[in-house]
């Protein structure tokens, strides 16, 4: 049995986002537990899909003492402040000197995190904990499958563990595999060669879905090169393209006996993605469009449309109004829309009372380069204090809190309003204000990919919608001015100069 200290700190960064993560952002639940610090973190974190809850999980199967020192993680935005980046730090640090001795470290990571002043947050708290904890001891990290991942993340770990499926169904999944790699270590095994390799383009979100193809094969093949005699680990990420730093985009990277074994095993996969390069990407349609071949459809499943691009799990506000419009402007009936951020619009519903007009301004308030805010005579249809557990394989476990939401209903389109802010990927979302997802001839999610966990089975057919938000799918058109020379802008596109 070894003792293990671990730690979690985790922000994906959309660098062109309006709204930074600052420190009390990383104490606040919202759709994950706010900062947890020592044994709280091995009550809350196991029966939750996320990767310390399936590292606690494994490490103890395998008979593992824990050392857990803390973890925290808020909702994408842009930056990470200084002033948040060096509190956690400092935390981790001083607890990585109390609980000496320890035999090796775990670290929760998601990969793309940006602060005020490091392009590459991961790779720098990796480089400390290593500082701290000497060149000889085992430390494997966990990441996010939108990991931007970069040569220090690489250097100054032996094992960089990545999640395989996006929705991100597999999070636990990738802890435990965290636990049996780090275990490997701890009983005796080699420290593995390493191999990394930068896809020299980047793809939108959309394109990252391991659901369908091209991305679904990708990791198939992953899988089958990890079976093969000398390979020990293999990793995979896609990288999150609205992050302008020169390391920003997909990077493959894979472990063996060998250094030969590992750039086999790299090569392997890297060819196969070369080769499919241009089906990652993904055709959208305008609001008004995917409005009017929702509202065409015969049939008795819902039609649902993704709002990618206001999507607050990739630093978007939740706040814009184009597909809200185009429903309402199209005369839309048995319409749902969730969750759009608006603290003014929940408390005026709330104050008003279930059954009353009110008059409403609702969203664009966050984010002003779109869609003005929506104004209407709106019902107040329900109200709930936005506490609920999920139940859907992504969020599953986690007690949500969006704050005083209201849902509001205008004809026959009814939005969901909140206070705090979460991605609609979990059906609980609608249920825990009286409304049930597959009774709806169209929902509206704003969310990119990991709703198609929750909401696939009830869904006709997924439209994806291209309507303003600060999170942009399309990186040809971003004003990168730190991202490296060479690299293509999106899957066959244009090179960035």
């Amino acid at each position: 049995m070894a003792r293990i200290a671990h730690a979690g700190f985790l922000h994906e960064t959309n660098t062109f986002a309006p709204i930074k993560a600052e420190w009390d952002d990383f104490l606040r639940t919202e759709s994950f537990p706010g900062l947890t610090q020592g044994d709280a973190i091995l009550d809350i974190f196991p029966p939750i899909n996320i990767g310390t809850g399936g590292f606690i999980k494994q490490a103890r199967a395998l008979g593992h003492e824990l050392a857990p020192i803390a973890w925290s993680g808020a909702v994408p935005s842009a930056h990470v402040t200084e002033d948040a980046f060096e509190r956690m730090w400092e935390i981790v640090a001083k607890g990585l000197e109390d609980l000496k001795p320890f035999d090796a470290v775990y670290l929760d990571l998601h990969g793309a995190m940006v602060t005020e002043h490091l392009e590459d947050g991961e790779g720098e708290f990796i480089r400390r904990t290593r500082a701290a904890i000497g060149p000889d001891m085992p430390l494997v990290v966990s990441l996010d499958l939108h990991s931007n991942t970069t040569d220090l993340m690489v250097q100054d770990c032996d094992g960089l563990v990545a999640y395989r499926t996006y929705p991100h169904l597999d999070m636990a999944d990738t802890g435990e595999r965290s636990a049996r790699f780090l275990d490997g270590l701890l009983r005796g095994d080699q420290r593995p060669a390493k191999a990394r390799r930068s896809v020299p383009f980047l793809m939108p979100l959309t394109g990252q879905c391991t659901m369908v193809e091209p991305t679904k094969g990708v990791y198939d093949k992953l899988a089958e090169i990890e079976q093969d005699d000398g390979v020990r680990l293999m990793s995979y990420t896609p990288g999150f393209p609205p992050a302008d730093i020169w390391d920003c985009g997909p990077v493959v990277i894979a472990y063996g006996d060998t250094q030969q074994d590992a750039d086999r095993a790299a090569d392997q996969l890297y060819d196969y993605i070369m080769e499919r390069e241009k089906q990652f990407a993904v055709p959208m349609l305008s609001p008004d469009d995917a409005v009017s071949k929702a509202i065409a459809s015969n049939s008795h499943k819902p039609m649902v449309l993704a709002d990618v691009q206001d999507n607050c799990g990739a630093g978007a506000t939740s706040d814009t109004t184009g597909l809200l419009a185009a429903l309402v402007r199209q005369n839309a009936d048995q319409a749902v829309l969730g969750v759009l951020v608006d603290p003014e619009a929940a408390a005026a519903a709330h104050e008003a009372g279930v059954g009353a007009e009110i008059e409403l301004s609702v969203g664009g308030k966050l984010f002003t380069e779109g869609d003005p805010p929506f104004r209407g005579r709106f019902t107040v249809t329900s109200l709930s204090d936005g506490k609920f557990l999920c139940t859907g394989p992504f969020y599953k476990g986690v007690n949500a809190n969006l704050g005083p939401s209201a849902l509001l209903t205008i004809g026959g389109v009814s939005v969901l309003v909140s206070t705090n802010r979460m991605q609609a990927a979990d059906k609980e979302i609608f249920r825990h204000v009286g409304v049930e997802p597959d009774q709806q001839k169209i929902v509206g999610l704003k969310s990119a990919v990991h709703f198609r966990g929750d909401f696939t089975d009830i869904a006709e057919e997924i439209l994806v919608v291209l309507a303003p938000g600060a999170f942009n799918d399309r990186p040809e058109t971003m004003p990168y001015e730190n991202l490296r020379p060479g690299i293509r802008l999106c899957p066959e596109g244009p090179v960035r100069q």
